[in-house]
């Protein structure tokens, strides 16, 4: 990783693709991605690992299926969420969002368990960044 300050703002204009995310650094074994985003990812869940995260611009909504029922949370600019491991999500934008995520290093976008996956939803591990 780099021994010099990376600009979020860059990194996220360095890249067009939605649902991608790009590793912009690691703490640890985990990777710190940004992604831009709009529109719907799909339904999956992570059974080994929490979700972090932070939304940095834009809007995003997160549609959980929990125990007691189905909820929706809602992350203006400058919220940030954690989706507790096994529990199944749907990340959903409905404007161009700009997050950024905190996960295990090799944590599958798609999670282990998903529903059919959408072509313009990318199932990585992250990208290296430029």
């Amino acid at each position: 990783m780099a021994q010099e300050p990376i600009s979020l703002d860059r990194a996220l204009d360095s890249f067009a693709e939605q649902w991608s995310p790009r590793i912009v650094t690691a703490v640890n074994d985990y990777d710190v991605r940004v992604a831009k985003v709009e529109g719907e990812h799909v339904w999956h869940a992570h059974d080994h690992t929490d979700e972090f995260f932070l939304v940095l611009d834009g809007e995003l909504r997160i549609a959980l299926r929990e125990p007691s029922g189905e909820r929706t949370v809602v992350l203006p600019k400058g919220s940030v969420f954690t989706v507790p491991r096994g529990v199944e999500h749907k990340p959903h934008a409905p404007v161009p969002t700009a997050i950024l995520l905190f996960e295990p290093t090799g944590t599958v976008t798609t999670g282990d368990r998903h529903d059919e996956v959408p072509a313009h939803v990318d199932t990585t591990t992250g990208h290296a960044l430029g």
